[in-house]
Formats: structure tokens, C-alpha cells, sequence
């Protein structure tokens, strides 16, 4: 069954980027910085900071360049951002990014309605960006979204996927992953398609995007670990979303999906304790409640003081005479 026990895990962090990006009042880029220098305390092993979008795009990650200019850079940390087009690359590079990070949909009505682009436009702009972060000795990650399902298509065959793969890896990305960009996903599906891409790929670096929206998003990790994944995009919080999947609820959430990895014995290196801190600063950052579970809880480990007056209780029960078996 799952091989958890000792078997390492890669956490990767999107809140910054794909929590904040959809939130409507903008938040300040000091309080960015900051918890992103609180997530690079926890011991994530990457954590995508922001966009380098146009503001007219995204006016909620228009401080890009600042909040890369002002975190404190952790060791062992990778930092990553999304990046659109050459001028985006251009600007992530002038900040020093570790890696960057591209994407298009594998429905061509999704990519359409996101990108303004057919699928075959996206993946030529993407191969001039690839080849020209690679010149500079940045890696590159491609993340194809929709690739569990589109919500004006339906299902996207497999094939597809592997098209689109294919060529953004004979174009030189070294790293792709699958998204279940809105939430349509379930686990004999997740379990198939990253079985059949590491067979195919074994080289690549594979990444699980998921999201939560009908309640699948740890079940679809479950499956992916089981196929043989282990890398996860999660948002601190369960923040994030598409504006092209009506309902739709965020990522799976960073400290839950920490949280059962540890408890089923798997190693992340991150530190839950702190993570969930991160967690707990989120509502009031943002505004609003947040959809994760584990922060509001607490781990399953952690016990509580018994009743103060469950002494007397004890004490009168063993006063009664119970019948005898």
C-alpha cells in the first residue's frame, strides 16, 4: 500500500502566488514579505513568491519586483515565480529568481479564455522562454493546467497532455506539472495519469498541482503518492481558486496536506508547528476565514488536559457495585 515510513516528500508552497492573485483588496507588500519569510523559516522546499504579470493582469501581485527584492532568502529554499511571456522572464531574471515557472492549458477553450491564446501560440511563446531562461541557467518548470478535466470542455484525453508535454520538454523544460487547475479530478484518474508520465518521463521532474474544489484534493495526493509522485504544489491556508471554475474552492492546503504526510510517516522537513503559525496569520491578512482545517484544530497529536472534575466522577463510579460478568 503507501510506503510511507521515512520515504521523502517535496512540499512546495503557491500562496503567494496563487492564493493571493485572486484575493480582491490587495495586500500590503510588506505583510507579503513577511510571511514569506515566516513560510522559508518552516523548512518548505520551494515556495512560488509571486508573478511577474502585468498589473493590468494581476493587479493584486503588481509589487513583484519588491517582494523579491525584500524577502531573506533561506538556504535550501528554491524560489520560484510565474512567469506569462519574455518581458515577465526578463523581469523575474533582473530579480534573481531560482526557477521559472510557465503555464498553459491542455483544454483549448480554458487556455483561450485565460491566456487570450490557442494552445499552439502558448507553446511557441513558451519554447522562446525556455530558451532563453535556460541561456541565462535558470531552470524551468511548465505547469499544464486542466489536465484532470476542463469546465466548458469536460474531459481532456491523456493524449493530449502527453502532446503538449512532449514538445515543452523537447523544448528544454526540466521540470512539468500536472494541475488539476479546477478541481475536476479523482483518484483513478490521478493514479493513471501519473503512472503513464513517469513511465514515459522518468528523467522529468513531475510536481501534482490539485486543487480541493469537491472535497478530492488529499484522496487525489493519496493516489499520486501511491502511482509513485512526490512533489505537491499546496496553498498555506487551502487559498487559491479559478475564475473559470464556478464554485470553485483553493488548493489543497499546505498544513493539512503536511499534516497527514507526517502523520502516515512520510519526511517533508517541514516544521508543522511553524507552519501552522503561518496558517493561523492568514485571516487576517486577507480578510476572511480561510478554508483550512489543521490550523483551526490542531494536529491530531495534540492531546488535552482532561475535565477537571473527571477525578470525582472516576471516584463515584468505582463507588458503584456493577454487576459481574
Amino acid at each position: 500500500m503507501f510506503e510511507g515510513r521515512g520515504k521523502q516528500v517535496y512540499v512546495y508552497e503557491v500562496a503567494p502566488r496563487d492564493g493571493f492573485q485572486i484575493e480582491p483588496t490587495f495586500i500590503p507588500t510588506a505583510d507579503k514579505i513577511a510571511l514569506i519569510d515566516a513560510l522559508s523559516r518552516t523548512g518548505l522546499s520551494k515556495i512560488e513568491a509571486t508573478s511577474f504579470t502585468t498589473p493590468k493582469a494581476i493587479p493584486a501581485l503588481r509589487d513583484a519586483e519588491e517582494v523579491m527584492r525584500g524577502i531573506a532568502r533561506a538556504e535550501g529554499v528554491t524560489y520560484t515565480t510565474l512567469v506569462p511571456n519574455l518581458r515577465g522572464a526578463e523581469r523575474a531574471l533582473g530579480a534573481r529568481v531560482d526557477e521559472i515557472n510557465l503555464v498553459m492549458s491542455m483544454s483549448e477553450t480554458h487556455n483561450l479564455a485565460n491566456l487570450r491564446m490557442t494552445r499552439d501560440q502558448s507553446c511557441a511563446q513558451l519554447a522562446e522562454v525556455i530558451r532563453m531562461v535556460r541561456e541565462a541557467g535558470t531552470p524551468v518548470n511548465v505547469s499544464l493546467s486542466t489536465c484532470f478535466g476542463c469546465p466548458m470542455e469536460g474531459a481532456v484525453p491523456p493524449d493530449e497532455v502527453w502532446r503538449w508535454a512532449e514538445r515543452l520538454i523537447d523544448a528544454g523544460a526540466e521540470g512539468i506539472s500536472l494541475c488539476d487547475t479546477t478541481g475536476m479530478a479523482n483518484p483513478c484518474q490521478v493514479a493513471d495519469l501519473v503512472d503513464a508520465f513517469i513511465r514515459r518521463w522518468p528523467a522529468v521532474t513531475l510536481t501534482l498541482h490539485l486543487h480541493n474544489t469537491r472535497g478530492l484534493g488529499l484522496a487525489n495526493v493519496l493516489a499520486a503518492l501511491e502511482a509513485g509522485a512526490n512533489r505537491f504544489d499546496a496553498s498555506l491556508g487551502g487559498l487559491g481558486g479559478c475564475p473559470y471554475a464556478p464554485g470553485a474552492t483553493g488548493n489543497v492546503c499546505t498544513e493539512d496536506l503536511t499534516h497527514m504526510l507526517e502523520a502516515m510517516g512520510y519526511r517533508t522537513g517541514v516544521d508543522l508547528d511553524r507552519l501552522i503559525e503561518c496558517a493561523r496569520r492568514l485571516p487576517e491578512m486577507v480578510g476572511h476565514p480561510v478554508p483550512g482545517q489543521v490550523a483551526k484544530a490542531g494536529c491530531a497529536g495534540q492531546l488535552h488536559p482532561a475535565p477537571e472534575w473527571l477525578p470525582e466522577v472516576r471516584a463515584r463510579a468505582l463507588e458503584r457495585d456493577l454487576p459481574s460478568n
